[in-house]
């Protein structure tokens, strides 16, 4: 290896350099001149030579880190969803308008090049989302760290929507290349399945395994307006052996090249299919290649300027955002004991230090556990290492509890009822120095509910952290108009600094800025409008109210309970059309779990609900409901600012946090919600009377419940709602197939109505009321839009990771200087 240092050309961002670097990386790096050149082949030239600007900050920032030996945060997660590069990074440098020119001077408009940029399928909701933010903070807070996760070829699937109903085909992002990321074919770890252990003195060897290559692919992170970057390191699986040569000559092409796509599957698609015992057992080979490679790598990285681990736990800190990685605490074990031979307390008290934990859910049948039968098959060594922490644990909390029988069985990491399973949450909860909530509710109902034998165990252990967003992407880059009316006001200082945005409530009552804060939401809504004409051939207003609905689907988030209160509306309107109706138009997005039935059947009566009422002469465009597909980041992007109204319905307990509350009010959309997970803070943040609350808490819909729920009385008593449900199940929505959502009556009136919407209905149903009232005062409206805007500070991810760094992973901003 040379040290004879490079020398090389210092960019500088200039209109006429910008516009040489396009030219240079068209001819040099894409191969082709002005003449051939697709639209394609523009983005990547323009993406190339803004990557290259990056490199430099990157190095510096590697250069640095090792210098000031600094101690790193590794964050762990099966999704980021990090969305379009291209534009994100032009913000981070300061140089959007410079290259917007450049381009422009070469023929080249350059919002073309950005719608055709596709998201980068490396997740699916608010989880892969979160983790993007973060990383953008850390970076942005010169916190020095690495994102792990697993460069899916496929994503988790593309969803179109077909005759009403959602139909996955595979989203393959990287079939024109992704010219952001660097691939390291010479970073690669080899990953070992199945086998056998034995015992070798006082080591264990783990042999007769197959096993996989882990190849790097490194892209960069850029915090803004600073030097300082991070990286997203992403695995691939590669076979160790790419052709089974005797096979091919003999002419069995299939088998010779079975074992390589047998190995490559790990990394193909993000959430395999699991309702099969082998959809299962490749999400675990896929959760174990993904930490192993990782953890190898970290091990590496620290080895490189440290001879001995006894510093191991002042250099490394391990998050892990939720269960998927969770089995590198075993495999971090694995490599300390077996491979390097630490002696196992040394081991486990570095573990200890190391790893931290951030739970999403509070629905126990949302906890992942894996069967102990497929662990013994897949990784006996991992499940040896498990049985023996779990050894530890009991004998300690039996000694602290006085030999508790009853607890021990609850508190276990193996769940020995019926099929024995390894709780996952609880194993990352014994091996975490610090385990943390998304909101101030969910860590209370934590420590309250689902943890609370934990709780008591390890009193200090557990924290909140709650959620936040960055407000580059979701502000800045998501809505120019209203970013741009914000920085003639306060200006820019904001982008870094969320809490500045107080300065907006001076403004609110402003005549002057309520009228330009109008317009900047109608052109967001008009830029909507034409989106959606283009793709549904309907005419939306785009001075109705835009009430929007845009998450993962799954009950627990009651979409029913707003397509019920859409099906009343229309029932309304037909029996009323000579009333002043405020008109709406309902937006539903959001992927259905491809094996989740019920959610893909909800998918399918928004959509006939969608064909009944948009096709109704009578209604016109007093409502209009649309169901947008393969909602994503850009598609966020799009739609969220937007949005007048942001429907956070979700049952008070379920929803740990959220962070599409956050974008929406962000951009100045008022929320209807339960209080439930973050809305509980956004509503102390901007005021009771800017957001519209409604439904049972938490403590209340546990208290109806043991009190004997009858939902079928509801459904008696509430006329309204009970014409809604009939119509539902004698197939007025589904002349076609009157029974077609017979199942979703039936779990809402006879079947226990689980997630309580009808409970909540006419509690809902009277604040969609005060919506309408709130809506027809415009400049009240205006109001408490600007209110919510200014009152967005605490829910930058920002703050949330600076809390992080100084509460949990105990790491420190690199210097810069």
């Amino acid at each position: 290896m040379t040290t004879v240092d490079l020398e090389f050309d210092q960019l500088n961002s200039t209109v006429d350099a910008l516009r040489r670097s396009i030219s240079n990386r068209m001819m040099y790096g894409v191969g082709k001149d002005a003449v051939t050149a697709h639209p394609h082949d523009w983005l990547h030239a323009a993406a190339l030579a803004v990557r290259d600007r990056l490199v430099a900050r990157w190095m510096k920032t590697t250069r640095l880190q090792y210098e000031q030996d600094v101690k790193r945060v590794y964050y762990l997660s099966m999704e980021f969803l990090i969305g379009r590069t291209f534009t994100n990074a032009l913000l981070a440098l300061g140089i959007h308008d410079q290259m917007k020119e450049a381009l422009a001077s070469l023929g080249v408009d350059m919002e073309m090049l950005i719608n055709i940029e596709p998201d980068a399928a490396l997740g699916n909701g608010g989880l892969g989302r979160l983790a993007a933010c973060f990383l953008d903070s850390m970076a942005t807070l010169g916190i020095p760290g690495f994102g792990y996760g697993i460069r899916y070829e496929y994503g988790m699937f593309r969803q179109e929507i077909v005759d009403g109903e959602q139909v996955e085909a595979p989203d393959y992002w990287l079939r024109a290349g992704n010219p952001w990321e660097f691939p390291r074919p010479e970073i690669k770890y080899m990953v070992h399945f199945g086998g056998r252990t034995v015992q070798r003195g006082e080591h264990v060897e783990w042999i007769d395994t197959e096993h996989v290559n882990a190849t790097a692919y490194d892209t960069v992170i850029p915090g803004y307006a600073t030097d300082a970057t991070n990286t997203l390191r992403l695995w691939s699986a590669r076979a160790t052996e790419e052709l089974d040569l005797g096979a091919f000559n003999r002419g069995d092409y299939r088998n010779a090249v079975d074992t390589k796509n047998m190995s490559e599957n790990v990394s193909r698609l993000l959430y395999p299919d699991d309702s099969t015992p082998a959809g299962r057992e490749l999400r675990l080979r896929q959760e174990y290649f993904f930490v192993s490679a990782t953890m190898q790598d970290l091990i590496r990285r620290y080895q490189r300027t440290h001879s001995t681990f006894g510093r191991f736990s002042e250099k490394v800190a391990v998050h892990l955002n939720d269960t998927h990685p969770v089995l590198a605490i075993p495999e971090l074990m694995r490599l300390l004991v077996d491979v390097h031979h630490v002696p196992w307390d040394k081991a486990w008290t570095h573990v200890t230090k190391i790893f931290s934990y951030t739970n999403h859910t509070l629905m126990p049948e949302a906890l992942e556990t894996w069967d102990v039968e497929m662990l013994a098959r897949l990784l006996p060594r991992h499940l040896e290492i498990i049985f023996e922490i779990n050894a530890q644990f009991l004998k300690h909390v039996s000694e602290q509890s006085g030999h508790d029988g009853e607890m021990i069985r609850r508190i276990s990491l193996v769940d020995e009822y019926g099929q024995r399973r390894v709780r996952m949450a609880y194993l990352a909860i014994v091996a975490s120095h610090k385990v943390n909530g998304v909101s101030k509710l969910h860590s209370q109902l934590m420590t309250r509910d689902i943890f609370a034998d934990f709780a008591r165990v390890y009193p200090d252990r557990f924290t909140n952290v709650t959620n936040g967003i960055t407000p580059r992407r979701w502000l800045a880059q998501a809505s120019p108009s209203l970013s741009s009316l914000i920085d003639q006001q306060i200006g820019k200082h904001w982008r870094s600094n969320l809490f500045e945005l107080e300065q907006l409530r001076n403004l609110r009552t402003d005549s002057g800025f309520i009228e330009a804060f109008r317009e900047a939401k109608r052109q967001n809504k008009i830029r909507l409008v034409q989106r959606l004409a283009h793709h549904t051939k309907l005419h939306f207003d785009p001075d109705a109210l835009f009430d929007l609905q845009v998450k993962r689907i799954h009950e627990y988030k009651r979409q029913l309970l707003n397509v019920l209160h859409v099906i009343v509306r229309y029932n309304q309107i037909r029996a009323n059309p000579e009333r002043d109706w405020v008109p709406r138009v309902v937006l539903f997005a959001g992927k259905a779990a491809s094996a989740y039935r019920m959610a893909k059947t909800i998918i399918k009566l928004i959509g006939d609900v969608s064909e009944k009422v948009n096709h109704d002469p009578l209604i016109g465009d007093r409502l209009k409901v649309v169901f947008v597909p393969n909602y994503g980041v850009s598609v966020a992007e799009l739609i969220i600012p937007a949005a007048d109204l942001s429907e956070q319905i979700s049952m008070a307990g379920t929803e740990a946090s959220g962070t599409g509350n956050m974008k929406l009010a962000l951009n100045g959309a008022l929320t209807i919600g339960t209080m439930d997970g973050a809305n509980i803070e956004i509503c102390d943040a901007v005021g009771r009377e800017n957001i519209f609350i409604f439904g049972h808490t938490a403590d209340e819909v546990d208290s109806l419940r043991a009190s004997g729920y009858r939902p079928r009385q509801i459904y008696e008593e509430n006329a309204e709602l009970r014409m809604a449900l009939d119509q539902i199940r004698t197939g007025f929505f589904s002349p076609d197939d009157p029974l077609r959502f017979s199942d979703i009556f039936h779990t809402l009136v006879d079947w226990g109505d689980h997630y309580m919407v009808l409970a909540d209905f006419a509690a809902f149903a009277k604040a969609q009321d005060e919506v309408d009232a709130r809506f027809v005062d415009k400049r009240a409206w205006a109001e408490s839009a600007i209110e919510n805007v200014a009152g967005m500070g605490q829910f930058s991810s920002d703050r949330t990771i600076g809390e992080y760094a100084r509460n949990i992973w105990h790491v420190n901003p690199l210097d810069m200087e």
